[in-house]
Formats: structure tokens, sequence, C-alpha cells
């Protein structure tokens, strides 16, 4: 049973890197097994779960296993990772709101299948998908609504991460002069938070964010 186990995981690896080869031999097949702490779900799974095709998949994970050839990413190396995109600026702050984000099973780790899942709703979402899960992102505690100061935490993370290269000009009071307009439209009770009700309406109004959610629908 645990050799049938043993062969079905590496033939789900490899079938997702499209690296399978008939005479890989044993050795090779021990120290890929050794390596790789969490293996991926079958690729028939994870289409049927996503909107990606297969070839799409594939890509996707030759990419991942490259960054993180166990399987999965901590929050230090996800953060090392992502700073390498935002070199002019300090993206440690934001790059732990978009870990926690991903990380749907609260377990300290981001899977192939939790990337993909979430890249699956950012890039192929409906815009009521991808609203939620914006919302998801900036409701820090989840609890199931956005406060002033999450909205503020989220922004000045936006900023940091851009740099100072990128807003040479910008002063320090501007992510809460954004926050407090943002948050004026959007609480429409004038009850001091957002719902996601709130966020929905309003994002579905503002011509700016629209047009910025259709610029990813064909990144991959």
């Amino acid at each position: 049973m645990k050799a049938k186990n043993r062969d079905q995981s590496l033939s789900d690896s490899r079938e997702l890197d499209g690296s399978y080869d008939q005479l890989t031999d044993s050795v090779e097949d021990d120290f890929e097994l050794s390596t790789v702490c969490h293996r991926p779900e079958s690729m028939d799974k994870l289409q049927e779960q996503t909107k990606f095709t297969k070839k799409e998949l594939q890509v996707l994970y030759r990419g991942f296993k490259n960054e993180c050839p166990s399987g999965a990413v901590n929050e230090e190396n996800f953060k090392i990772i992502y700073s390498q995109f935002f070199p002019q600026g300090d993206s440690s702050m934001y790059a732990h709101f978009l870990f926690e984000a991903f990380d749907t099973n609260k377990n300290g780790s981001v899977s192939f299948e939790d990337f993909v899942f979430g890249l699956s709703i950012i890039l192929r979402g409906t815009i009521n998908d991808r609203l939620n899960w914006a919302f998801n992102l900036y409701d820090l505690n989840k609890d199931g609504c956005i406060t002033k100061e999450e909205m503020l935490d989220i922004m000045k993370s936006i900023y940091d991460m851009m740099g100072k290269y990128t807003y040479p000009t910008m002063q320090d009071d501007v992510p809460r002069e954004h926050v407090e307009s943002f948050f004026q439209k959007m609480d429409r009770n004038k009850d001091g938070v957002v719902t996601i009700e709130e966020f929905i309406e309003t994002c579905k109004k503002d011509e700016n964010i629209m047009q910025s959610m259709q610029l990813f629908d064909n990144v991959i």
C-alpha cells in the first residue's frame, strides 16, 4: 500500500511539471520524494477546482517548484521571494498580509494548491469572486468587516512596498488621506466599518477599480 501511494505521489508531481520519464531510475525517484514534503493534488483534480488548463498548471507548478522545492512555502521564504519583485521598497508587511490570504488552512504554510486556488480567483474569477478575495485580504482579523485601521495598515504596506523612488515627494499622511476618502465612499451607513456588501457595491461603481481588475484577465 505504501509503495502504491509513493508511486502515485511521484506520478502526480511529475504530471504537474510535465517531467515524467519512464527511464528515470529508482535512485532519482527516492531523491525527489525525500525533498518534497508536500505533494500536490492530481492534475485532473486541480483542473476541476481551478480555471487553469493542464498546460497552465504545469507552467505554474514548474515555477512554484523551482522556488519551493519542498512543495510548500512558509511566511519567511514567501517574503524573500516576494521582495525580489519590489527591490525599491519594503514589501515585508504587504507580503505578510498576502501570505495570510493565501494560507487558507491557517497552518503557517502555502502549498501549491493554496497558491493556485488563490491565483485562479485573482486571475480568472468573476468580479464578485475577485472582490470577495480582496475583501478577505483587507479584513485582517477575519471578523467579517473592514475597519479604517485595517484599511490603513494595508495602504501603508502598499506605499512601503512601492518605495520612496516611486513616490519621492509623497508626504507621510498621504496613505491616511486616501483611506479617509475610500472609507467615506464605502461606509454607506456610517457605522464605522465596511461590510462585504458595501465593499462590493462601492468597488463595482468605481471605474478605476473595475479597469484595474481587467488588467489581470490575460496574464497567463
